[in-house]
């Protein structure tokens, strides 16, 4: 009898171990689905990066028949600021070579503005940069950050892109070339500076 049960633990010691083993190997397989290494040059980042500088202007309307930038969410009325704090707006703002609306399009800004700070007009800004130009037409550059927007110069980060700029990274100063403070419209001038392959 005692064989018996030695045979019989044995036996489910054995399959045991099997389990493990075919539940380790099929981890390792779900493992390698997941993510595994691969040639850089597959994806074209065996060529040199380059660094380029695009300048361009972004208008803000909030006026007229047909806005660019609309509120989605109001600010509170909860909270007494006078930096419109918890105010978002989504934007489709046209990116223009001049600071004239009616300057050549390059581009379209789509993304949204949140104001941020209690304390100041600071905006979370959100948006890609979609551009219609040249070789660029159909990429796109994200933009990610913080906008103070009384400050003179602001910068925020170039956080990625798509297209001509996949694994892009960079950064964005916007300084405001005019303000209408009756209507909210406003013009700012874009200088990106990107790494980019």
């Amino acid at each position: 009898m005692p064989s018996q049960h030695f045979l019989t633990l044995f036996f489910f010691l054995l399959i045991s171990c099997n389990t493990l083993t075919t539940s380790t190997s099929s981890e390792k397989q779900d493992t390698f689905d997941f993510v595994r290494p691969i040639d850089r040059k597959l994806l074209g980042l065996n060529k040199k990066e380059k660094l380029s500088h695009f300048r361009f202007y972004w208008h803000d309307v909030l006026s007229g028949k047909n806005p660019t930038s609309v509120a989605i969410i109001p600010p509170s009325s909860k909270v007494n600021s006078t930096t419109a704090f918890g105010l978002v707006n989504m934007i489709d703002n046209p990116l223009t070579l001049g600071p004239e609306l009616s300057s050549k399009l390059v581009g379209r800004a789509q993304g949204f503005y949140a104001s941020a700070s209690q304390e100041e007009l600071g905006f979370l800004m959100t948006m890609n940069f979609a551009f219609i130009e040249g070789k660029y037409n159909g990429s796109t550059l994200t933009i990610v950050g913080r906008n103070p927007a009384i400050n003179l110069v602001r910068e925020m980060p170039v956080v990625g892109g798509s297209g001509l700029f996949r694994f892009a990274r960079g950064y964005a100063q916007a300084n405001t070339h005019w303000i209408d403070f009756k209507t909210g419209d406003a013009c700012v001038e874009y200088n990106v500076h990107v790494f980019h392959y």
